[in-house]
């Protein structure tokens, strides 16, 4: 790679940084191919970027970004799962960690704040975006379909007692 080349890829990784609301940094050592393949598919379908990286160039690109602290956990094999989805990339990554006991989180950061595998693994319980506007929605229905019950319960009540008196005088 010439040095062209990886000015390119630093300030392509640079973007990735400054358009990422969570960092995710593992440690991947004896995936397989398909391994690999399946875990970049699942990042894929989930939103979010997977990018192995060389240390040297990654903490280049992170000098500038709300990231940099993270510059110390860029040794050995790594690589960064990125998302602008804060629960997305944990997910995902946490998920395929547990079963797979070649990668291994080192931390990461969400914002400008510092990750510890323990507040990784937290933030991948949280429910995405998608399924807490879905939460929101559900509630902000149901006052409205138990107004409605209340309301047509009076009037079935009275329809109800007219009936039993109609059949009453038959």
């Amino acid at each position: 790679m010439n040095r062209t080349e990886k000015a390119d890829l630093v300030d392509s990784l640079r973007s990735t940084f400054e358009g990422s609301e969570v960092v995710v940094i593992t440690h991947q050592s004896g995936l397989t191919v398909s391994e690999v393949e399946g875990l970049r598919s699942n990042v894929r379908a989930a939103g979010a970027g997977y990018k192995v990286t060389k240390n040297r160039l990654a903490r280049l690109a992170l000098q500038g970004t709300r990231y940099e602290n993270l510059s110390d956990l860029f040794t050995g094999p790594t690589s960064v799962t990125t998302s602008a989805d804060p629960v997305a990339a944990a997910k995902v990554i946490v998920e395929f960690a547990n079963k797979n006991d070649k990668v291994t989180i080192v931390g990461g950061g969400l914002g400008e704040r510092a990750l510890n595998v323990d507040e990784i693994k937290a933030l991948a319980k949280t429910p995405s975006i998608d399924e807490s506007r879905a939460k929101l929605v559900g509630l902000l229905q149901t006052p409205a379909s138990r107004v409605v019950g209340v309301l047509a319960a009076p009037a079935g009540q009275i329809a109800r007692v007219l009936a039993a008196r109609s059949e009453q005088s038959e």
